[in-house]
């Protein structure tokens, strides 16, 4: 989201610019045709983004927000259409009306002009510090139950992992590193839009779970029970088991070198569907990546079947539930 806005805020940025130029060059002193038709372009540019920011409201409430893509064809579409709507009114209402000068100025432009700087400063403020410190996040599914449930809000610490460089994989200014029984926010670890897991594609969505495996840890899951570097884990008072039924192991005959290559290209899932909830690994956590799970152990679709998490995926760490009044809190 913190993206989008940028990019609005930088077209808005130049709307802005285009505007002083033009007064500079005293091309708003009257009502002219060419008022009128920047006076158009700034009713496309505001309903454009209006439209925008809305569809891609809707489809962060659906589940359906793709973070890695700047905006899909149907935002854009709802934004183009919106923009030709809104022209052709301002164009048709400044045919019809009498223009309005106030100390010289054409009064629309100059009202243009404030709402232009305002929605730049507001944009491209709340962009940067959605990028760099804090991000409202939305629980989409049952898979950290009870931890969150669907509906949660909560907020994202985006600067305890330290700032990433934008269109980069790197990183600077880390408080601290991903550490063991984090719960991270990041974006599933596909670069194929056509790629199929957990039911459908999760090209360029964010997800939340929990860090269970560091790089290099050895991690199996037996009958359900979590093992990590052969000790059963310790004390997990956030993990629910819902289901009383055990898949049976089904991946006997496949030898360990191969179950680790078939887990880190992200197959298992394909391959061996459920029957890896309950009886997974062992695998190790390649460097640089983790392990992660939700703490509805029996409802999630995590690292057990698509594989480890890049560090550079990692948006940030859940910190503060804020809705509803009744949950309000700290994570545990």
């Amino acid at each position: 989201m913190e993206e989008k806005l940028f990019w609005i805020g930088v077209l808005m940025g130049a709307h802005l610019f285009l505007s002083h130029h033009f007064r500079d060059k005293g091309r708003f002193k009257g009502d002219t045709r060419f008022t009128r038709a920047w006076h158009a372009v700034f009713a496309a540019l505001a309903a454009f983004v209006a439209a925008v920011l809305l569809s891609v409201s809707l489809d962060n409430r659906r589940g359906d927000a793709v973070t890695s893509m700047l905006f899909s064809w149907r935002q854009l579409s709802y934004g183009l259409l919106a923009a030709a709507a809104a022209a052709s009114y301002a164009m048709w209402r400044g045919l019809s009306a009498k223009a309005r000068v106030k100390d010289g100025l054409n009064a629309t432009m100059k009202e243009d002009m404030e709402w232009s700087e305002t929605v730049f400063s507001a944009v491209l403020l709340a962009s940067v510090v959605m990028y760099l410190f804090i991000q409202a996040f939305k629980i989409p599914s049952g898979s950290m139950e009870n931890t969150f449930l669907i509906g949660d809000h909560l907020f994202v610490n985006k600067f305890i992992y330290g700032f990433r460089v934008p269109y980069t994989r790197k990183k600077f200014l880390a408080l601290r590193h991903v550490k063991r029984g984090d719960i991270i926010v990041f974006q599933f670890p596909s670069t194929d839009p056509r790629e199929f897991q957990c039911g459908g594609s999760q090209y360029g969505k964010d997800f939340i779970k929990r860090v269970i495996g560091m790089p290099g840890d050895t991690v199996e899951v037996r009958d359900g029970r979590l093992y990590v570097n052969g000790a059963k884990a310790g004390d997990e008072p956030y993990a629910r088991y819902a289901d009383a039924y055990r898949y049976p192991k089904a991946t006997e005959q496949v030898s360990r070198e191969d179950y680790q290559k078939y887990w880190q290209d992200r197959m298992l899932g394909k391959m061996f569907s459920e029957y890896v909830r309950d009886n997974f690994g062992p695998v190790t956590v390649p460097q640089g990546q983790y392990l992660v799970m939700g703490d509805n152990r029996d409802r999630s679709c995590d690292s057990r079947y698509w594989g480890a998490v890049p560090d550079y995926l990692v948006k940030g760490k859940a910190w503060f539930r804020y809705w509803p009044p009744s949950r309000i809190g700290f994570p545990e």
